[in-house]
C-alpha cells in the first residue's frame, strides 16, 4: 500500500499563491506517476496536474501552477500562483503504478484525504 498525506492548503486573496505538499509513504516503489485532481462542492473531482518523466497540467491551470516531485524526500508539489476565485476547492494528491501518464481519476489507485483551498475576491 501507500499513503499520500496533503498539507499547504489554506485561505488565500485571488491573485495569492500558495504551496502544497504530498507525502507518500509505504511501498513507494510501486508509484511511478504522482498527479493533483481538485473537487469544487458541486463538481466532479477533475485532474490539476500529474508529473513522471514530464509534467502535464489541465488547460485551466496551465501557466500559473507548477507540480513537482523530490524523489529522495517521496514528497510531491503543487506551487499555485496567481489564484483564482475558481480555483476555490478541495485539492488531492494521487498516484499511480504504470509509466503512462493519466487525467483520468480511475488510473489511480492511491489517494490522499485532501486538502482544503480557498481563494477570496
Amino acid at each position: 500500500q501507500v499513503q499520500l498525506v496533503e498539507s499547504g492548503g489554506g485561505l488565500v486573496q485571488a491573485g495569492g499563491s500558495l504551496r502544497l505538499s504530498c507525502a507518500a509513504s509505504g511501498r513507494t516503489f510501486r508509484v511511478d506517476v504522482m498527479g493533483w485532481f481538485r473537487q469544487a462542492p458541486g463538481k466532479e473531482r477533475e485532474f490539476v496536474a500529474s508529473i513522471s518523466w514530464n509534467t502535464y497540467y489541465a488547460d485551466s491551470v496551465k501557466g500559473r501552477f507548477t507540480i513537482s516531485r523530490d524523489n529522495a524526500e517521496n514528497t510531491l508539489y503543487l506551487q499555485m500562483n496567481s489564484l483564482k476565485v475558481e480555483d476555490t476547492a478541495v485539492y488531492y494528491c494521487a498516484a499511480k503504478e504504470g509509466l503512462s501518464p493519466s487525467s483520468r481519476r480511475r488510473d489511480y489507485a492511491y489517494w490522499g484525504q485532501g486538502t482544503q483551498v480557498t481563494v477570496s475576491s
